[in-house]
């Protein structure tokens, strides 16, 4: 049974990730770190709470944070021009066609290609998503990261949890 003290703890730490999660004025990044922080929080306090070692209870909280957190760092948002979206398209098509069966296995629904630069890109790349049930992109939307994200790795791009295949 969990003590009354970090019941009132996890009740304040959910209390802030709901507060967190509505804020409308923060970036993406900073709501993944909010979200993070949070969310590594209430699963180190419950892990405590549960009785597991406090050794085990920071690793806990530390990689459900790391997990909630895995937001890629969007510095803007823009408007596709069409160039950004033929080429976006034409990754997606290349990139899925040849890694189909290893985004299969991880039951990826989006995948994020890379696209062209225009003069509205800012940061390191500029990225699109692709609905792989539908092969379509999912809408006109450019993500320009602040860094590339690593082959492979699932990002957060607004609503979407998308697998990096570069372009």
């Amino acid at each position: 049974m969990m003590n009354p003290n970090s019941l009132k703890i996890s009740a304040a730490t959910t209390a802030a990730a709901i507060l967190f999660s509505g804020c409308a004025g923060m970036t993406p990044g900073e709501s993944g770190a909010a979200t993070g922080v949070t969310a590594g929080l209430a699963a180190g306090l419950i892990g405590s709470a549960a009785g597991m070692s406090p050794g085990a209870a920071a690793a806990l909280g530390a990689g459900v944070g790391l997990a909630a957190g895995a937001i890629a760092y969007i510095v803007a948002k823009h408007q596709a021009d069409e160039r950004q979206r033929q080429i976006a398209e034409a990754n997606a098509r290349r990139q899925y066609a040849a890694r189909q069966a290893s985004l299969r296995k991880q039951n990826a629904r989006y995948i994020a290609v890379k696209t062209s630069r225009n003069n509205q890109s800012t940061g390191a790349a500029s990225v699109m998503i692709w609905d792989t049930q539908s092969q379509k992109l999912v809408g006109d939307t450019v993500y320009d990261v602040k860094q590339t994200p690593a082959q492979g790795s699932t990002a957060k791009f607004d609503s979407y949890n998308a697998v990096y295949v570069g372009g």
